[in-house]
């Protein structure tokens, strides 16, 4: 019998961390894991802490929301896309907008200029919403719509969509992103400062909680984060500060708990480091049920339940050698699904060239589809709980991720520490260091750094129609000049009212889209009481 070679007998490389940093030895034993408790810490899905999936049965039930993120040019052009992606098997809508909606400008506002289109739909008014959803059944398919500072506005205006048709609004089912707090901290579409901007959050949870029951009323994002550089330790922590400075704002504003709860979603990034991904999300979910339970008091398991969205990482795409960007994604996307996601996005290959074609989007689906359908690894629930290293990393992470959450008890709470820049600094610290990981090779990239190729050949990448940006703003004139001067400025000032009086904006907002109020006037009618936020410069 040949003699085992001991892991202390092999060469030595110099240290291997992953992303966050976290060392990795080259082996894992049962002594890593020496007083760790299988039932509290592991347990089963469907059981708190949840740390392996918030359903019991999770995917031998009923399979991840297969989702496609799109939004191109106008509302026709978008709505095309979503019926081809439906065609071929995606079985979630997600919205793309483009900047003037997110940051509450219409598309014949002088900053808008140049910007139309450009990165999503261009999302006006009712008559847009309409032709965006045309010949779609909304009680049928799920939308999630990626939209921040006036996620309210979009709601209405979906609302007021199915209503229009004659819908029952609480058959709706779907996600508004919602979750400004990143926006100061990450990615910059915010309008209002940022305790405006919680109290219109939280009047959209009571609201939605009683007209609209079926509808997550925000999707917690680290996904945002994450591409700005965070480590997966830092998306975790600051992901789940968030959350709780969200909770606490409810809470003060008179909710109950386990009313509003249970309709709060989570979005994260899914990254190359494949293990460290699929403990990241576990640990994200065994803490979350801890800080629901033990810190917010939460009493319906369900309040307790980590429920998330993924979407895989845009950063790593690189526009040299692009077709590398689809064995990316498949890695990505099999992190989220072995970490227990319950929706997923997958990007096209071409998305670091321009938005993605026909072709490109569909390789992305089917990727999903391989893995639901080929793979095997839907076939049993965690398949990778037990592992050494996944428990070893899942713990570290939590601890990890808790000691940033003590820091920022400390500086007060998320608001504060945004306020201070203490998370912006921290994320911009992990992106210079990643960014000089690649320069000096120490990370490598494929066809960035290492394995380049002399010549490239170009790949067909989508365009967007230039006399769009010109037949948008022709629209919304036109809207202007027929609507009815009277209830649309009665609606347009009913917003106003309550913004001033601390009434529930959302049925204000509601007859506003309804009366063809558009998102710009809409948003000037809140700005003109809650006023604008300015970034605080971190050095």
């Amino acid at each position: 019998m040949a003699e085992r070679v001991k892991v202390t007998d092999l060469p030595q490389s110099s240290v291997v961390e992953t992303s966050s940093h976290i060392p990795v030895k080259p082996l894992y034993t049962p002594a890593d894991l020496k007083g760790s408790d299988y039932e509290s810490e592991v347990g089963y899905s469907g059981e708190y802490p949840f740390t392996r999936g918030v359903q019991a049965t999770m995917y031998r039930g009923r399979l991840w929301t297969m989702r496609q993120y799109a939004g191109m040019g106008d509302a026709e052009e978008s709505n095309k896309r979503y019926k081809y992606l439906l065609a071929n098997g995606t079985t979630g809508l997600s919205v793309a907008f483009d900047l003037p909606t997110q940051i509450g400008l219409d598309s014949d506002h002088p900053l808008a200029a140049g910007e139309v289109g450009k990165v999503g739909v261009a999302i006006d008014s009712i008559e847009d919403m309409q032709r965006l959803f045309d010949g779609i059944d909304l009680t049928k398919i799920s939308t999630s719509m990626t939209i921040n500072a006036t996620a309210s506005i979009l709601l209405a205006l979906y609302v007021a969509v199915a209503r229009r048709r004659g819908t029952d609004v609480r058959r709706l089912s779907g996600t508004v992103q919602n979750d400004v707090l990143k926006e100061y901290i990450a990615r910059g579409t915010y309008i209002y400062p940022p305790q405006q901007a919680m109290r219109v959050i939280t009047d959209m949870f009571a609201w939605t909680n009683e007209n609209v029951p079926d509808w997550n009323t925000i999707s917690i994002s680290g996904y945002h984060m994450r591409e700005a550089g965070s480590t997966a330790v830092q998306e975790v922590a600051f992901t789940l500060g968030n959350g709780m400075a969200y909770v606490e704002a409810a809470i003060k504003a008179g909710l109950d708990v386990d009313k509003f709860a249970t309709r709060i979603s989570f979005f994260f990034n899914a990254h190359s480091n494949f293990l460290e991904e699929v403990a990241k999300f576990r640990a994200a979910r065994r803490m979350w049920a801890r800080i629901m339970r033990e810190h917010f008091k939460a009493r319906n398991p369900k309040s307790w339940m980590l429920r998330f969205h993924t979407q895989t990482a845009g950063s790593t795409l690189t526009a040299q050698q692009p077709e590398n960007n689809i064995v990316r994604t498949a890695i990505q996307a099999m992190a989220a699904v072995l970490g227990g996601t319950q929706s997923l996005h997958t990007n096209s290959y071409d998305e670091a060239l321009a938005l993605p074609t026909e072709q490109a989007a569909r390789i992305a689906l089917r990727t999903q589809q391989i893995i639901a359908y080929e793979s095997g690894a839907s076939q049993t629930v965690d398949p990778l709980a037990g592992s050494y290293y996944i428990e070893t990393l899942t713990n570290e992470i939590e601890r990890r991720a808790a000691e940033y959450l003590g820091k920022i008890e400390v500086l007060g709470g998320m608001l504060k520490a945004i306020e201070r820049g203490f998370v912006q600094q921290e994320i911009q610290n992990a992106a210079y260091e990643y960014q000089q990981a690649v320069d000096q090779e120490q990370a490598i990239v494929v066809g960035v750094n290492r394995f380049e190729v002399e010549e490239e050949k170009p790949i067909p990448i989508q365009q967007i129609d230039p006399g769009l940006e010109t037949r948008q703003v022709e629209r919304v004139r036109a809207l202007r000049a027929k609507r009815a001067a009277g209830p649309w400025q009665a609606a347009i000032n009913g917003v106003e009212d309550a913004a001033r009086s601390g009434a529930n904006l959302m049925p204000r907002i509601l007859a506003a889209v309804e009366a063809s109020a558009t998102v710009g006037e809409i948003s000037d009618a809140m700005r003109k009481v809650f006023g604008e936020y300015r970034e605080a410069v971190v050095i």
